[in-house]
């Protein structure tokens, strides 16, 4: 069967629970999961660190686009990480997942 995992990076916890939140009453995602990271990288000719929190979302593959779709329109980042992860788990946590975001269509 298989489901996808979709990483979001935020600036903040309140940022990636927003999004999480919002994407959950859409019914885009069945769950989410917020962690805290440390973050590297090229910016505007310079390295950046930063502490930043990464919202791992799941959903169903027909939902990939409009979720990235959503995200782009309320995510605060000019450039999103938005990442697909294609995975598979046991059959009654895709069951799960299947079942909570097909419920509001």
């Amino acid at each position: 069967m298989g489901f996808i995992a979709v990483y979001i990076t935020n600036e903040s916890q309140d940022a990636a629970q927003s999004i999480a939140n919002q994407l959950l009453a859409s019914r885009l995602i069945a769950c989410a999961n917020i962690f805290p990271i440390q973050a590297s990288y090229h910016w505007q000719g310079q390295i950046a660190n930063e502490n930043e929190y990464v919202a791992l979302v799941k959903t169903i593959p027909e939902h990939w686009e409009k979720l990235k779709t959503k995200v782009t329109e309320i995510h605060p980042y000019q450039v999103p990480c938005i990442m697909k992860i294609e995975v598979e788990a046991n059959d009654e946590y895709e069951a799960w997942i299947r079942a909570e975001v097909r419920h509001g269509e």
